[in-house]
């Protein structure tokens, strides 16, 4: 496995393994990896010939009274993993590799990013985007996985694709938990212990809301009171909505496909989770 951190270095990689014909999987990250990227990065080994994960956090995506120089990193422990999934190449590009001193160009799109995590991140999907266009435009992957716990994401990521004509499959990956439900995510250590037992009651709440959808209920306010009373008086709700999984349009009546998306805060620690009825 080469870890290397220029663009002109990974486009001659990418090159050499175009030329051979291989196949290539890739995984966008912000590291500090966990069993959840780990999921997405042996997907990509059992459908690819060669597997990319980038490691960069991207500063466009991040607010002002955000945490990225909090965010946490660990390329030793994160090249490790990846190489033990048997990932073949890590692109880790310095921030002024990726946004040169008179960068520009930004790829913004409108409505569906102004809902949801947009209302409370206003900057934050256009600096996703922009960074993952310029990831596809450096790996040239066939194929691109991201994780079903950033839903929202995972939808503008496709319509990005579908919009621009970019020659890739975006491949949706199941959420991975720990064993006491939490959604993995690298801001899970910013949990103390009384914070991650409040949080534990986030997806306890999406669990009520499947468990009652099983039962026959389908109307979202009740389905969204019962999950209202399960959280923790601690935790900070910032959205709990239905949404059609295939068009993102919000609904009354849950039915096979909906997805019911939550954002809240345990203490400082903001985190999102999902589940797909």
């Amino acid at each position: 496995m080469k870890i290397v951190s220029t663009i002109s270095e990974t486009k001659e990689i990418i090159r050499s393994w175009k030329r051979e014909g291989l196949s290539i999987g890739f995984v966008p990250t912000m590291g500090y990896l966990h069993e959840g990227h780990g999921s997405l990065i042996e997907r990509a080994r059992e459908e690819n010939d060669r597997v990319a994960v980038s490691i960069f956090v991207n500063p466009m995506q991040f607010g002002p009274t955000e945490d990225l120089a909090s965010y946490p990193r660990d390329l030793i422990k994160d090249a490790a993993f990846c190489d033990s999934l048997g990932a073949d190449l890590i692109f880790h590009p310095a921030d002024g590799e990726m946004y040169h001193s008179d960068f520009s160009s930004y790829v913004d799109m409108s409505v569906l990013t102004e809902e949801l995590c947009g209302l409370s991140r206003p900057v934050h999907f256009r600096g996703v985007c922009t960074v993952v266009n310029k990831l596809f435009n450096i790996m040239e992957p066939d194929r691109a996985y991201f994780g079903q716990k950033d839903a929202q994401q995972l939808f503008i990521l496709k319509n990005m694709v579908k919009d621009l004509n970019l020659n890739l499959t975006i491949v949706p990956c199941p959420i991975v938990r720990e064993n006491d439900g939490l959604a993995l995510s690298s801001r899970n250590t910013y949990l103390s212990n009384e914070e991650r037992k409040s949080a534990l009651t986030i997806s306890k709440a999406l669990f009520q809301i499947e468990k009652l959808f099983n039962q026959g209920i389908t109307d979202t306010q009740i389905l969204f009171d019962a999950a209202l009373s399960l959280l923790d008086k601690n935790i900070d709700m910032e959205y709990l909505e239905f949404r059609n999984f295939e068009t993102f349009e919000q609904v009354d009546k849950a039915e096979k496909n909906t997805l019911a998306a939550i954002a809240a805060k345990s203490g400082k620690t903001r985190l999102i989770d999902n589940i797909i009825l």
